[in-house]
């Protein structure tokens, strides 16, 4: 087999080992419905600090929040908190500051805790204007026709 059979073998050897890569330190804040007692709320810390890589779980039953710290995947760890038969959804909310419109219907949640409203998604474009281009050139002084609509 000699020495150019070993260098083969060695570096084919070190190319078949997959190196796995580290998952990096996460937060995933989930919206919990009824957490009404310390029973559930330990139910809930108990089912999520069984999945792996979790290092940290707090539940803020006021809130209805639950807050998971670890080397985690975010479907991993809503798909154990599904498994506790609650109504279970990441957490929908961020400050009011951080949305365009914080006022219009699909953001506004009367559920939501002081100063946050919903996230949804910016549907204004740069494209988008509130007056439609067709009005502006209809009542332009550079067209001729605009007075017979005046």
């Amino acid at each position: 087999m000699g020495v150019e059979g070993t260098m083969e073998y060695i570096s084919d050897f070190l190319k078949k080992r997959k190196r796995k890569k580290k998952k990096q330190l996460q937060t995933v804040a989930l919206r919990v419905a009824r957490i009404d007692c310390e029973g559930c709320e330990r139910k809930i810390k108990h089912i999520l600090s069984g999945v792996k890589g979790v290092k940290s779980v707090d539940v803020d039953v006021k809130l209805q929040k639950v807050t998971v710290t670890g080397y985690i995947e975010p479907k991993k760890v809503l798909e154990a908190a599904k498994s506790t038969k609650k109504k279970v959804e990441l957490w929908p909310y961020v400050p009011y500051t951080m949305v365009a419109n914080p006022y219009i219907s699909q953001a506004y949640d009367k559920k939501a805790p002081p100063n946050m409203v919903r996230k949804v998604p910016d549907t204004t474009s740069v494209n988008e204007t509130t007056v439609d281009d067709s009005y502006t050139i209809m009542f332009s002084d550079e067209n001729p026709n605009s007075c017979i609509i005046m």
